[in-house]
């Protein structure tokens, strides 16, 4: 083998594809948690081994070479590679003392993990637990989390996954804003008030249309796609708003309105990557979070 090969190890190839993903040294260092020089010699000791240079240094960041690009698919197979290890490896641990990477949307986070997470901890404080609020979709394959919690079923073999329940959706209002605006009796009464609704997200507007209430974007006064947030703006008196049934029921200043009105419920799901679910921690925490989260669906 030429010896120039000698140092092209993963840890190089790693650092290739994040500032070939990221276009950047800065971007890349930051996705990797290394300093920025670290990262330049290990491009550097990279280039050496190759014999050519990887990426043109541009004003605004670098560029991927004809060769470096030509590297890319070979570099993505190793990734592909080198995960599939550590997916393997972790479903073999026998340990339960180690850590457990959640991932789940920011409202799921925010009001429906915390209880089952305390009651997880009271049975097994050997597990250390690390909690990802997001809308996107940790990629499971890649291990950017452990179990994940969504609104959807994934579809990919490696994947297995459990269906919790149904979220139960309803319309609530503060209590103060229907005592200022009164209590609508109709459902004409009941669109004739100020709704909330999302910025971006067609999510309300669909669902609205299905259910016979076509109406535009700006029919809504104030629009969030921040589920907390919205949920916070609800409880405020902004108007009136959509929440899971469960959530909202538990707080004593927010009241259902029309509870006869029909809405299609979110369903939510557990997942995990086989190889992980087999690991007796992560086994723990994936029976702990469908025991804790059931008092939500139904």
């Amino acid at each position: 083998m030429d010896s120039r090969f000698d140092s092209l190890d993963w840890s190089l190839v790693a650092s290739f594809l994040a500032v070939a993903d990221e276009g950047s040294l800065s971007g890349a260092a930051r996705a990797l948690g290394m300093t920025q020089p670290t990262l330049g010699r290990q491009i550097k000791q990279l280039e050496e081994a190759v014999g050519f240079a990887l990426f043109d240094r541009q004003p605004r960041g670098l560029r991927l070479t004809e060769q470096g690009k030509a590297l890319v698919p070979a570099a993505q197979e190793m990734r592909r590679a080198a995960k599939a290890l550590e997916l393997a490896v972790a479903g073999y641990g026998d340990q339960m003392a180690g850590t457990v990477r959640i991932t789940a949307s920011v409202f799921t986070a925010h009001y429906l993990l915390p209880k089952a997470i305390a009651k997880l901890r009271l049975d097994h404080p050997e597990i250390q637990l690390e909690i990802v609020p997001t809308d996107s979709s940790e990629n499971l394959l890649f291990r950017e989390a452990d179990i994940a919690l969504r609104m959807y079923r994934t579809e990919q073999l490696e994947i297995i996954t459990r269906k919790i329940g149904d979220l139960q959706l309803g319309i609530f209002a503060a209590t103060s804003y229907l005592d200022r605006v009164g209590r609508p009796e109709t459902v004409e009464a009941l669109f004739a008030l100020d709704f909330i609704g999302y910025d971006r997200s067609e999510l309300i507007l669909r669902g609205m249309k299905q259910a016979g209430f076509p109406v535009p974007r700006d029919w809504f006064p104030v629009r969030c796609d921040s589920h907390p947030v919205y949920m916070e703006m609800m409880r405020a008196g902004c108007g009136l708003g959509f929440a899971q049934i469960n959530v909202a029921l538990r707080d004593p200043d927010v009241e259902q309105v029309f509870p006869e009105f029909d809405i299609a419920p979110l369903p939510l799901w557990i997942a995990a990557h086989e190889s992980v679910r087999r690991s007796p921690r992560v086994s723990a925490v994936w029976d702990a979070l469908l025991s804790g989260l059931r008092p939500y669906v139904t």
